[in-house]
């Protein structure tokens, strides 16, 4: 250990509170937040307004990311942002036989800290960074093309709540097992009674790894990394060669916060690989490796879940998000809700609705009878009117984030009955930025056949409106999506109460998370830390929840010790 400049009772003093509030909050469900999401709210108490935070991501551009962790055998790195312009920055690379040894040393310190220390230690990285959540938010937005105020909020105080719920929960379970001495007496009649002193420790199982993702990197990364953390594990961070930047920063303030806490800084590190390297397989299957945190595409996260057999895999993939559309008693609002979730960033989200079902007959609304095909015309004019506007649909759009969801849109109009056209947006601060508003696809699904489009997730701007023959038919196809591609969201409208039980139990089947009748101003993509689950782990789209219990219980194993009293 090293000398601790930040003391136990400093970290009480100053984040106790927050740690009982969000182990309340777990509980209740309710509202709670301790990072604001107005940009104005920062630049005072040490954080960083906003001329400080781009002026800081600036200073970080074309330099070398200096880290001081063993094992830095060469210096590599090839961002580019989705707006344009190449961020220039070299990462350490790290020779993973030198590095992996050394992230174990520091665990024996970190298990007997306990878990209140741990997770006062996780507190305080959280708040340096949401210190510095305009610099964070350029790094987000720069990485993953995500417009500025997405990736102010999402990539700053969203990821940190979640970061945060991950703590909380890793504590609650920790600590649900009495720490400590534990006196155990049995009665054994006339004779002396048999008497032991039992001791419960929390035991982390070893290095762990987080796999990180290009869209959202820090809102996807944190609940895996400190839920890790919190349990006693090294984090090894491999982030996405197109996102480094995000979670670089984040390890330097965890290794900075450990040392100052008195604790060996490899605890955290960080792996960037070379161009077409693929360390994560490599990383994925090694046996120091006992924890792995990954969002990305199924097929790579089938291939962990079947190949790093020594591991604790947690996945969030990929899945077929639906809308069920039955009847509405707010037509307006339902088209205006619709419209936002499916533009917002370009639908790049895991929780984007994709296929939209639509009874052929069409649906009752309180603007009177609505065929599908107005329902459909009416949705492309409610997006087009959202988008009107360039300006609007940049802060709404971002950019695409990578050639890959520019080729699928384009290919998407091929498929059927182009409803609503994509077009090009210019961006005038970022002229090289791909910027292009959603495609809506009218498809048949009379007949579901497993080759259709429907059947397989399109990542990015492109919505399939799916004709069926009635409700019942609606429920179908989405009880045979799920259970078959995994959901991360389902929505549905009706204004039947026998209508909206049966898409209940459909979902409560499948395991899906569903909202109902959404058409104000919270949308089926988005979900709150502490309150809402993302994912089940109940059906293909993920076999995790952020977070629940589940998600940190299995990160530790409590070992017994028993003594003759």
């Amino acid at each position: 250990m090293a000398a601790a400049q930040l003391t136990t009772d400093a970290l009480a003093q100053k984040h106790r509170s927050t740690l009982d509030q969000a182990l309340d909050t777990i509980r209740t469900r309710a509202y709670w937040s301790p990072h604001p999401e107005h940009p104005k709210a920062y630049g005072e108490n040490g954080s960083l307004d906003a001329a400080g935070g781009l002026e800081a991501y600036k200073a970080l551009l074309n330099t070398r990311f200096e880290l001081d962790q063993p094992g830095t055998d060469g210096w590599t790195g090839d961002e580019t942002s989705p707006y344009g312009p190449a961020l220039g920055i070299e990462y350490p690379h790290a020779d993973i036989d030198v590095l992996l040894p050394a992230m174990r040393a520091g665990m024996a310190a970190w298990r007997e800290a306990g878990a209140e220390v741990r997770a006062l230690v996780c507190l305080e990285i959280i708040a340096r960074i949401s210190a510095r959540t305009h610099e964070f938010a350029h790094a987000v937005m720069h990485t993953s093309g995500q417009a500025f105020m997405m990736a102010f909020q999402a990539g700053g105080p969203h990821a940190q709540d979640r970061g945060l719920e991950a703590v909380a929960y890793a504590y609650a379970e920790q600590t649900r097992t009495p720490g400590g001495r534990a006196d155990w007496s049995k009665p054994q009649g006339k004779r002396d009674p048999l008497e032991l002193s039992k001791a419960f420790t929390p035991v982390a199982r070893g290095i762990a790894l987080v796999i990180g993702c290009n869209t959202f990197p820090t809102w996807n990364g944190y609940p895996g990394l400190f839920a890790s953390l919190a349990t006693g594990n090294p984090v090894l961070v491999k982030p996405h060669p197109r996102a480094v930047l995000p979670l670089a920063l984040t390890v330097r303030v965890a290794r900075e916060v450990l040392a100052e806490a008195g604790f060996d800084p490899n605890l955290v590190a960080l792996a960037v690989e070379r161009p077409g390297e693929g360390i994560a397989k490599t990383l994925a299957v090694r046996p120091e490796i006992r924890i792995i945190d990954y969002t990305g595409s199924t097929a790579f996260g089938d291939w962990l879940e079947a190949n790093a057999r020594q591991a604790q895999v947690y996945t969030e993939k990929a899945g077929v998000n639906t809308v069920v559309v039955d009847s509405t008693d707010d037509y307006k609002g339902m088209l205006s809700n619709l419209a936002f979730s499916l533009s917002l960033y370009s639908g790049q989200m895991c929780t984007t609705p994709q296929n939209l079902l639509i009874p052929r007959d069409g649906i009752a609304t309180d603007a009177g009878p609505k065929s599908y095909d107005e329902v459909v015309a009416d949705l492309a004019a409610a997006v087009g009117g959202l988008l009107g506007d360039d300006a609007r649909a940049n802060a709404l759009l971002g950019a695409l984030v990578n050639p890959d969801v520019k080729a699928r849109l384009e290919a998407a109009a091929g498929l059927g009955e182009v409803a609503l056209a994509s077009r090009e947006v210019a961006n005038p601060d970022f002229p090289d930025a791909v910027v292009r508003t959603p495609v809506i696809v009218k498809l048949d699904g009379s007949k579901p056949d497993p080759e259709a489009a429907y059947f397989s997730e399109c990542f990015g701007p492109v919505a399939f409106a799916v004709s069926v023959d009635s409700t019942a038919d609606a429920l179908e196809l989405l009880r045979r999506t799920v259970r078959e591609k995994g959901a991360m969201t389902v929505g549905a409208y009706t204004t039947s109460a026998e209508t909206e039980r049966a898409v209940e139990e459909v979902c409560l089947d499948e395991a899906a998370q569903l909202s109902l009748n959404l058409t104000g101003g919270v949308y089926v993509n988005q979900t709150a830390a502490f309150s809402d689950f993302h994912g089940s782990g109940g059906n293909p789209a993920a076999n995790a929840a952020l977070c629940d219990g589940a998600f940190v219980a299995n990160r530790f194993r409590v070992v017994e010790v028993r003594r003759q009293a």
